[in-house]
């Protein structure tokens, strides 16, 4: 047990605590017996709370453990996270604001309640609500996987159910005060979280290198392992045959990045369009400190950082390798303030994906087919308890499932959340494609996507399916016709998946216009996508 490091790190997790706690006094409205307060922190957060709360929800603690373990492993394919940050800020810039926009005229809580309003059809709002609660899922057992991984380096590394007892105590109080709070706990939280990460990896990335010999020693020993590994690492730099996966992986990242619900979440409760504004310019600083974090896996290859070994499981945990980086080269009190961060960092975007999840059920299933005259305080009561439900089914997952697979469930949401993109994002713009047209392509883009990531082995963990998300393009196969014979060439699968959608949206809906089919009614006008808090046509908050 590394006592000094478990003390520091129980410190500020018992700050946090309190914190969350605090919340639902905080900028409080009337009530927290309504969605728009609970579940939305009365959608009036200015810039420098939601620069906190998005960065805290995008930047997980899954991120701050498995970018730099994948480049430790794999070489420089574990980069991709760095232009998908810094490409997503631009394409989102504007389909964000007018989604601000015409949810605070209507006042829908989620995207599914936008689907529903700008197409008229319950069907269509179940398949997007449905896709965002099963792709969320994954996302929050995965930072349940860096939480462990800290837990793990401090000592905590039972097998067993036992050996996941910190993990159960971690998130039974975390549902408490998201109970009670709502999206006010992990807004406020974010703040002791991002201040926390800045300190580490600053100080970190300028600390390590000068103890290695500089990043060129640190990038020589890195090509130097690679070259000798047996495993397909790239290196430092990519290779010919993944070159097109890693640019497709990280544009189908940043398109799908913004329509998991929990992102949408931390937009719709920013007080107005110039504060979106702001945001999408401010947070690609977040992207930099990503990119200095990657470069630590190269560190702690110099470093010869071990992965520890699961107990549960019996093998290496990868995500150990930044945490293992920490604990070897810094002095115990500020490896805890590191752990700490990386574990304060599990919690922010958790407990906002699980109010994200809950807001989904409670208007798109529980209020659309259970209770049509639910009250908001029915509503609200119903989306507490759906929250912790959602929690511990992700504490169930990392219990009762490989946490590997979590990993790969996870890459099997982000090709899911892709197949919303023509329903939720393209719809902002124009109301083109029918209905039937959208069903049509969401079936089929789904179909053929998770039929591609089940054909996807890896014989190295001897896994026949579903592990991982590049396809060599050989594979690629049309109704029994290889177009790519041949090719080693990989393509990241949620990129084809995406084009099929389309393609069959785009045949169905000309057919359907063609033989005049009805296309659901639009609650929305024109003039709805560009209102801002000053209008009064502004649904008031709030209000029963």
């Amino acid at each position: 047990m590394q006592w000094t490091e478990l003390v520091v790190f129980s410190a500020l997790f018992l700050l946090v605590t309190v914190l969350g706690f605090f919340a639902a006094r905080w900028k409080a409205g009337d009530t927290l017996d309504h969605l728009d307060e609970w579940g939305l922190g009365g959608r009036k957060f200015g810039s420098w709370i939601t620069w906190f709360l998005v960065g805290g929800d995008l930047y997980t603690a899954y991120t701050f453990v498995a970018v730099p373990a994948l480049v430790f492993g794999a070489g420089a394919m574990g980069f991709f996270a760095l232009p998908y940050t810094v490409i997503l800020y631009p394409i989102v810039f504007l389909p964000l604001v007018r989604m601000w926009s015409v949810s605070r005229v209507h006042g829908y809580v989620t995207p599914a309640d936008f689907v529903r309003g700008r197409y008229g059809s319950h069907w269509l709002a179940l398949l997007i609500a449905i896709t965002g609660i099963v792709a969320t899922m994954p996302y929050i057992a995965l930072q349940l996987v860096g939480l462990e991984a800290v837990l793990r380096t401090m000592g905590l590394n039972g097998s067993g159910l036992l050996g996941h007892l910190p993990l159960f105590i971690a998130f039974v109080i975390l549902a408490l005060y998201t109970y009670q709070s709502g999206l006010r706990a992990p807004a406020l939280i974010a703040f002791v979280k991002d201040t926390l990460i800045y300190i580490v990896i600053i100080v970190a990335v300028i600390y390590l290198p000068s103890k290695f010999g500089g990043w060129g020693a640190i990038l020589d020993t890195a090509q130097a392992k690679y070259a000798a590994s047996e495993s397909k690492a790239d290196g430092i730099i990519l290779n010919a045959n993944n070159q097109l996966q890693y640019a497709t992986l990280a544009l189908g990242s940043a398109l799908a990045l913004f329509l998991y619900p929990h992102s949408l979440t931390g937009i719709l409760a920013s007080r107005g369009r110039n504060v979106i504004k702001r945001n999408m310019v401010a947070l690609p600083a977040y992207s930099l400190l990503l990119g200095l974090l990657a470069m630590l896996g190269f560190v702690a290859i110099s470093a010869g950082v071990k992965p520890i070994t699961n107990q549960a499981t019996g093998r290496p945990d990868t995500n150990t390798i930044v945490p293992v980086l920490f604990g070897q080269e810094f002095p115990a009190w500020f490896a805890g303030v590191a752990f700490a961060a990386i574990a304060i960092g599990a919690l922010v975007p958790a407990a906002i994906m699980s109010i994200a999840a809950a807001n989904l059920w409670t208007r798109n299933i529980y209020k659309e087919y259970l209770k049509k005259d639910a009250s908001p305080a029915q509503e609200a009561k119903q989306a507490k308890l759906a929250s912790l439900v959602v929690k511990f089914g992700a504490v169930a997952f990392i219990v009762f499932i490989d946490p590997q697979f979590s990993i790969d469930l996870q890459l099997i949401g982000g090709v899911m959340i892709l197949q919303t993109l023509p329903a939720v994002a393209i719809a902002l713009y124009t109301r083109w494609f029918h209905v039937r047209g959208l069903i049509a392509g969401w079936i089929a883009g789904m179909g053929y996507g998770m039929w591609l990531l089940y054909n996807i082995g890896n014989p190295a963990v001897g896994k026949a399916h579903f592990a991982g998300s590049a396809l060599p393009l050989d594979k690629l196969s049309l109704f029994g016709w290889h177009p790519f014979a041949g090719s080693a060439v990989q393509i990241y699968v949620g990129a084809i998946a995406i084009v099929v959608n389309l393609l069959v949206a785009v045949i169905v809906t000309l057919i359907a216009k063609k033989a005049r089919v009805f296309n659901g009614t639009d609650q929305t006008e024109a003039d709805d996508y560009h209102v801002d808090e000053d209008s009064d046509r502004v649904k008031p908050v709030a209000v029963h």
